[in-house]
């Protein structure tokens, strides 16, 4: 039984797992562990966590369930120095956003029988700032959270129990669960989520360097351009390590979406655009 959890990273994510845990009904302790003390603490404040780790691999070794709730390098990096530490005794679960360097980590480091358990997670959620002021106990609700286990792992019986629970904890925080090839995740939120974010990234750059000189333009798209930038207004440092790490797939989706542009300024007097608006309307509908 998960009676103990420590949450590495609480910005947005991570302050919202443990909200929404709590919402949820979690009984256990939920221990916290930010580079940025302020952020630890605004976590604890808003009622996200019950203490702040002076050590977070003591406070690690010391819960049941590690949340990595950090960027992806960050991740990795203590996939590292936590797989000498913890033992089949536990379980450490992801909330990162690209998957396959993470798995196959996980493979390397973890899930036998002697070692502890992982679980690579990605919940399909989140706001275009991160931080813990916006932090949201329903932020997961409604949503996909991913998993990209490799079911022919190995681990201790106490290590498969914990992930077990952990998935359950996921449905219990509104979540539709669903399992995938890391690969085949990869590929798919290359077009989902990580071409959207640099649509927006550089329709928001154009625009700033058309009218940036001129801001009253920015008031005259109305909510249509506002609903397209606004996840413009997402920083690089949440986006570097997803496009460090999915380059090959983003490069694929970008391409894709360039040719298919072209055909459009090709085509803005021909019966083809229609087709494109009918193609675009039954997405939708569907």
């Amino acid at each position: 039984m998960i009676e103990r959890i420590t949450i590495l990273g609480t910005g947005l994510l991570g302050a919202s797992a443990g909200l929404a845990l709590r919402a949820a009904g979690f009984r256990g302790s939920i221990t916290g562990w930010n580079r940025s003390p302020e952020q630890a603490q605004l976590a604890l404040d808003m009622g996200a966590l019950d203490s702040i780790a002076e050590d977070p691999v003591e406070a690690a070794r010391a819960s049941d369930v590690v949340l990595l709730a950090v960027p992806i390098y960050a991740t990795l990096d203590w996939m590292e120095k936590l797989s000498g530490v913890l033992g089949p005794d536990h379980l450490i679960t992801d909330v990162g956003s690209t998957k396959a360097e993470i798995s196959a980590a996980a493979a390397r480091l973890y899930n036998t029988p002697t070692r502890a358990a992982f679980l690579p997670g990605h919940p399909m959620a989140g706001k275009e700032r991160g931080g813990a002021a916006l932090a949201d106990a329903n932020l997961f609700h409604g949503a996909v959270w991913l998993f990209t286990d490799d079911p022919t792992c190995e681990r201790s019986s106490r290590g498969s129990a914990l992930a077990k629970e952990w998935r359950q904890w996921v449905i219990s925080l509104g979540c539709k669960v669903i399992d995938l090839d890391p690969s085949r995740h990869d590929q798919l939120v290359a077009w989902v989520s990580h071409l959207p974010q640099f649509v927006a990234t550089a329709l928001s750059a154009l625009l700033e360097d058309e009218v940036g000189d001129a801001p009253e333009l920015k008031h005259v798209g109305g909510r249509g351009l506002r609903e397209m930038t606004r996840l413009g207004a997402s920083p690089f440092s949440m986006w570097r390590d997803i496009a460090h790490t999915n380059t090959e797939a983003i490069e694929a989706a970008l391409q894709a979406l360039e040719q298919r542009l072209a055909h459009i300024r090709e085509n803005l007097r021909t019966p083809a655009l229609r087709d494109e608006f009918e193609k675009a309307n039954r997405f939708r509908r569907e």
